[in-house]
């Protein structure tokens, strides 16, 4: 019984945290490669989501719109790709100039980018 309760006191909190959010992103040719194709719309009301793209890695965290453009798809959390037509994507965004402009606009989109 002691046993028990103590790796149900290490396991608890482990299963409580949230999963890792994925803002460390790779820009695929193909659409079938993605796991989130996304389209560029050109307005801020248009988007599901307001990103901002940040210099370096460790400024992607949270999934808040703060993305950062890996070099190879190894070290992205998530694959995207640009469509050319609305219709064809999972998520619409806007690039805002400033990072404290980066949100979710749709939160029921949220799970896209986890």
């Amino acid at each position: 019984m002691k046993k028990f309760l103590i790796s149900l006191i290490f396991v608890m909190p482990a299963s409580l945290c949230p999963p890792a959010a994925a803002q460390k992103v790779f820009s695929v040719d193909e659409a079938y490669q993605a796991d989130v194709k996304v389209y560029v719309v050109d307005q801020a009301y248009q988007a599901d989501l307001l990103v901002y793209k940040v210099e370096y890695a460790y400024q992607a965290k949270g999934n808040k719109g703060l993305w950062f453009f890996t070099d190879a798809a190894y070290k992205a959390d998530k694959k995207i790709s640009f469509t050319e037509h609305e219709y064809d994507a999972d998520l619409k965004i806007f690039f805002v100039d400033h990072a404290y402009q980066a949100e979710w606009k749709q939160k029921k989109k949220m799970y896209l980018m986890y």
